[in-house]
C-alpha cells in the first residue's frame, strides 16, 4: 500500500532540493560521476515524493536547518519574498515579532516556529489554506489566539508553534489576500 505522502505530486522546488542533496553527496565523494548523472535524471523527472525518496534513500540526511532571530526590545519583522527555514527560533524579551508567510518561499510542508516572548508579542500571517497548531505554546498571563485551521490539510502548509509567552500575546491568522 502506498502512503498519500509517497504518492503526492512533487513541485519544482522539491526536485531542486533533491538535486542539491545529490550534488552535495557527489561533492562529499559519496557518488561517482555516472551515478550522479543517473540520479539527477531520475530526480528531475520524478512525479511523486516516493520517486524522490528512492533517489536519495541511501544517502545521509541533510543537516537540520534552524534559523535563530533575537531582539531585546526591537521589532523582528519578516515579510514579502523571504526564505522560511524548516525550524525558526524567535526570542524577543520586550519587542514585537511580525512573521508574514503569505508571500514567503516555503519549501517544507511542515515548519516549526519556537517562540520565547517573556513580555513581547507576535503576529504570524499564514498563506490562504495553511494551518497551525499552538498546543505546545505555554502561556502564563499572556494570550494565544489562532484563527487558522488547527489540523494539517493535504497539500497546504502546516505550522507547528511551540515556546513560551509569559505576559505577551500571540495571534495567528491566514492572509486575506
Amino acid at each position: 500500500m502506498i502512503s498519500h505522502e509517497a504518492s503526492a505530486r512533487v513541485s519544482d522546488g522539491d526536485r531542486e532540493m533533491t538535486v542539491q542533496r545529490l550534488q552535495q553527496a557527489y561533492a562529499d565523494g559519496r557518488l561517482e560521476t555516472a551515478e550522479l548523472e543517473q540520479r539527477l535524471e531520475r530526480a528531475l523527472t520524478a512525479a511523486s515524493h516516493g520517486d524522490l525518496v528512492a533517489v536519495t534513500a541511501d544517502l545521509p540526511g541533510l543537516p537540520e536547518e534552524v534559523i535563530q532571530l533575537a531582539s531585546v526590545g526591537g521589532i523582528i519583522r519578516r515579510a514579502g519574498d523571504w526564505q522560511v527555514p524548516r525550524r525558526l527560533r524567535v526570542a524577543s524579551e520586550y519587542g514585537q515579532v511580525r512573521l508574514d508567510l503569505s508571500h514567503a518561499v516555503v519549501r517544507h510542508p511542515v515548519i516549526e516556529i519556537d517562540l520565547h516572548l517573556p513580555y513581547g508579542s507576535a503576529r504570524i500571517v499564514l498563506p490562504p489554506g495553511a494551518s497551525a497548531n499552538t498546543d505546545k505554546v505555554r502561556s502564563e498571563w499572556g494570550r494565544v489566539a489562532c484563527k487558522a485551521a488547527g489540523r494539517p490539510r493535504l497539500g497546504n502548509l502546516h505550522v507547528e508553534v511551540t515556546g513560551e509567552i509569559t505576559y505577551g500575546r500571540l495571534i495567528i491568522r491566514n492572509s486575506r489576500r
